[in-house]
């Protein structure tokens, strides 16, 4: 199989990095974190870049492109740590594409395309501990409308967003919506993540909604799985970047009169954890392929991935920081900002020991099958 990048990947990685490198410092990174935790100009470079079209149609004013492309963007994006969450973007993007009526497209595709809408995905209910078939929000239609009632938590930029994407029961079925957050009955609470990001708990009270599909389950473990690759790529970008500033701070780090990269003991835990690094790049491929494949190949591909991407955030960011020493979680260092992101990027979409659930529920299902 040929891994390597075609031309125009590379060119779209380049630009991201550039953008990132120039655009994104770390000190207006800082800046963001202190005004909240996102900032809608930054947001809106990305979009001026295609990038919160990528996954859209041409035909509806995105980039068309593919799973690849989103995994070579969220890698660069993951070595800035980047706050701003064009992941929803990708996920937006992606599932209103694939399961939304013509109209829903028409209306709202080329808005999140262009920057002009942020649209986010909010799944997550208290009592669910991230299980997709556990859903209180409930739905009702009355005279050809439908609204939603339910409660949300830790929703990526939820009181910023535009519009959100809301799983909830319909007549004993789980369907998806669209309701914009200037709808009536929606509130929202929000507060900056320990990463530096922002979050927010979003209530619905017989709030105007849009159905998206009936099919909700479906559409939404769908949704998650590009979050999941998303997640996963953007890991890989700061696992790049912790490795690399480890690396550095033990080449100018002396102890006993000599720089501490020379000490055996130190240099195999570098070692160990170039390891790491390197199954999960393997791992976030692997997801980025797989997810569009059918269903329970794709289930099964992506809570693998998941699994050897929080592994690997685990044992990296854990010997970033022993390796530092005491400066490893100063604010003030960059190093510290590198695991804070990776311990919130290894509780997104299901922790570690939730996907290794999966694993093994799904490899028990396949099992059944053949026995």
């Amino acid at each position: 199989m040929d891994f390597d990048f075609s031309t125009d990947q590379e060119q779209l990685r380049d630009a991201v990095r550039k953008w990132v490198d120039k655009g994104y410092s770390f000190e207006r990174r800082r800046a963001i974190v202190k005004a909240g935790g996102f900032d809608r100009k930054a947001y809106g470079e990305l979009a001026e870049l295609g990038l919160a079209g990528l996954y859209i149609s041409e035909d509806d004013g995105g980039m068309g492109m593919g799973p690849v492309e989103g995994m070579v963007v969220m890698e660069e994006l993951g070595r800035g740590i980047v706050l701003e969450p064009l992941g929803q973007a990708l996920v937006a993007g992606g599932i209103l594409g694939g399961y939304a009526p013509a109209d829903v497209k028409a209306a709202w595709l080329p808005k999140i395309a262009g920057g002009d809408a942020l649209v986010v995905l909010a799944q997550q209910e208290r009592k669910a501990r991230y299980r997709l078939d556990m859903c209180e929000t409930q739905a009702a239609q009355a005279g050809g409308s439908w609204t939603v009632t339910g409660a949300k938590g830790v929703v990526p930029a939820g009181d910023q967003a535009d519009a959100f994407l809301v799983p909830a029961t319909a007549g004993g079925k789980i369907a998806l919506f669209l309701v914009e957050r200037s709808a009536r009955g929606v509130t929202t609470q929000g507060y900056g993540t320990q990463e530096g990001g922002r979050a927010a708990e979003v209530k619905f009270k017989a709030s105007p909604a849009t159905l998206v599909t009936l099919d909700g389950l479906t559409a939404l473990e769908h949704a998650v799985d590009i979050g999941i690759a998303a997640a996963c790529a953007e890991a890989v970008g700061v696992l790049d970047k912790t490795m690399e500033v480890t690396v550095e701070y033990m080449n100018t780090r002396k102890q006993f009169g000599v720089a501490i990269a020379t000490f055996q003991a130190l240099r195999h835990r570098v070692a160990d954890m170039k390891m790491q690094l390197e199954l999960a790049r393997s791992m976030s491929y692997y997801a980025s392929l797989k997810l569009n494949a059918p269903t329970d190949e794709r289930r099964r591909a992506l809570a693998r991935a998941k699994y050897q991407l929080g592994m690997a955030m685990r044992f990296i960011g854990q010997n970033s920081v022993q390796l530092h020493g005491g400066i490893g979680v100063t604010d003030e260092y960059i190093g510290s900002h590198y695991f804070k992101k990776l311990t919130q990027l290894e509780l997104s979409y299901g922790d570690t020991l939730h996907q290794l659930g999966e694993v093994s529920q799904r490899m028990q299902d396949t099992a059944g099958v053949f026995a």
